[in-house]
């Protein structure tokens, strides 16, 4: 292996922490990202926090994380995280952006961010396969329809230009996009567990209430979603053949 891309690593975009009783019990995103992509490290930078990001030559792969943030408020660390994001896509590097990271990958390649005028999704859902996943390296192994744990109030609301959609859900038509050749972005969490799902949905409860919703109708709802967990894996295998070959 050339020693030059064995040197490199996976840079871990976080976006945000999680709920601080939550992160007291289960960790926080880091942990969960790590855990799922069976990865021994990564290389960790707090963008919200106004850490710098690493130069792309240092950079294997990358994945985004979530956020309380909205893109739409177009925060100054956003909008500098969406600049580098950019040009790690035009560069080819492998980049997987989850939840907040999904939305601000649409809107560093031109799309459009915004709330989603069907309301708030959160709990366990059901996402659909659409044809152009069937062959797809990364959502290609799935099921037709798949579970899989979500908190979201924005959604993409326009694709960039050349994006393709790969799944939808009866709330989200953009639920999964593929936006280049390497880079990929999912709106819901593989990573989340269901101890994790379900305190999400307590913690906000209140909201969903005030949004008519029911916030018990939601934790009765809640499942494992192992299949959506493998996009993790799946994803830590094309950088893994990324950088080898």
């Amino acid at each position: 292996m050339n020693r030059q891309k064995a040197l490199k690593q996976i840079t871990l975009i976080k976006t945000g922490s999680t709920i601080p009783g939550i992160r007291q019990h289960y960790g926080d995103f880091e942990d969960w990202f790590i855990a799922a992509m069976g990865v021994a490290g990564v290389q960790l930078v707090e963008v919200f926090r106004n850490k710098p990001l690493p130069a792309l030559a240092k950079t294997a792969a990358v994945v985004v994380t979530g956020s309380a943030a909205m893109v739409s408020h177009r925060q100054d660390w956003s909008e500098k995280t969406a600049d580098w994001l950019k040009r790690a896509v035009q560069a080819g590097l492998p980049v997987l952006g989850v939840c907040y990271g999904h939305q601000l990958l649409a809107h560093a390649l031109g799309g459009r961010v915004g709330p989603n005028p069907n309301g708030r999704q959160i709990g366990t859902v059901t996402a659909s396969l659409l044809d152009a996943a069937g062959h797809d390296p990364l959502l290609g192994h799935l099921p037709p329809q798949f579970l899989v744990q979500t908190s979201h109030s924005e959604s993409v609301l326009k694709l960039p230009a050349a994006a393709e959609r790969l799944a939808t859900t009866p709330l989200d038509e953009n639920f999964a996009i593929r936006f280049s050749e390497n880079a990929w972005g999912v709106q819901f969490h593989p990573e989340f567990s269901i101890p994790v799902m379900s305190e999400y949905i307590r913690h906000r409860a209140q909201a969903i209430r005030a949004e008519g919703l029911d916030p018990d109708h939601f934790l009765s709802k809640i499942t494992e979603t192992d299949q959506a967990r493998t996009v993790l894996e799946k994803f830590t295998t094309l950088v893994r053949l990324a950088v080898t070959s």
